[in-house]
């Protein structure tokens, strides 16, 4: 339920523009299977008592430092967009790792989420050109995974979360439509986005990535 905070503004978004696209042109919603990168940020943290340190040494506590790790992985992503005339238009996207990766001794899960104005200088019925650019934010999200044993005989595991680290990001996109039918696409896409603050997490404000998109187009062309 957590995450369902993060569709309603796309939702919101295709609802309220709904009537200008079936009075005037069109609306897409998309699933999008890629990656986002950006390296590690050299710090550590210990495996004892989560406070910051230098990896690969022994701790004052007595525990490990362990190194954050770099941006990557596989990125799910879900989208929409609604051309308010044949050019011009607006959507909006979320993408998200939807298996945690390992952050030192915590577990971590990247999201990314925005909203965008979309300017299609080619949109005929076999292509379409996009370019995009807006607002939106970058959450990671960490949590740690704790055991419990009654005995011997009766162990369970369950997964805390400790905390959210949220930041503003602006977006850039460009993009490829292919129609392999009069409504089915695919699109593939580059993103950057910069993410002021991210260096808090990772090496650098700037995160590049890439999509594939497969989405279905309502509405005239």
């Amino acid at each position: 339920m957590r995450h369902l905070r993060f569709y309603i503004p796309l939702l919101s978004l295709v609802e309220c523009c709904a009537p200008f696209a079936r009075a005037q042109s069109s609306a897409s919603f998309m699933v999008g299977f890629g990656t986002a990168h950006n390296g590690a940020n050299g710090g550590g943290i210990d495996d004892s008592t989560f406070a910051f340190c230098t990896p690969g040494t022994v701790t004052s506590s007595g525990g490990n430092c362990l190194a954050n790790p770099s941006l990557g992985g596989f990125f799910l992503g879900f989208g929409g967009d609604v051309m308010l005339f044949k050019h011009i238009g607006i959507g909006g996207e979320i993408q998200t790792q939807p298996a945690r990766g390992t952050y030192g001794p915590l577990e971590y899960r990247q999201t990314f989420y925005d909203v965008n104005a979309i300017f299609a200088p080619v949109n005929n019925k076999r292509v379409r050109f996009e370019l995009q650019g807006g607002i939106g934010g970058a959450r990671t999200s960490f949590a740690i995974n704790q055991s419990y044993c009654v005995g011997t005989a009766v162990c369970s595991s369950e997964t805390v979360s400790v905390g959210n680290a949220n930041h503003f990001q602006a977006h850039f996109g460009a993009g490829l439509s292919l129609f392999v039918t009069e409504h089915i696409f695919v699109r593939p896409q580059f993103d950057l986005r910069i993410v002021p603050g991210f260096t808090d997490q990772f090496n650098s404000t700037v995160v590049p990535a890439g999509t594939v998109w497969v989405g279905y187009n309502f509405g005239e062309r």
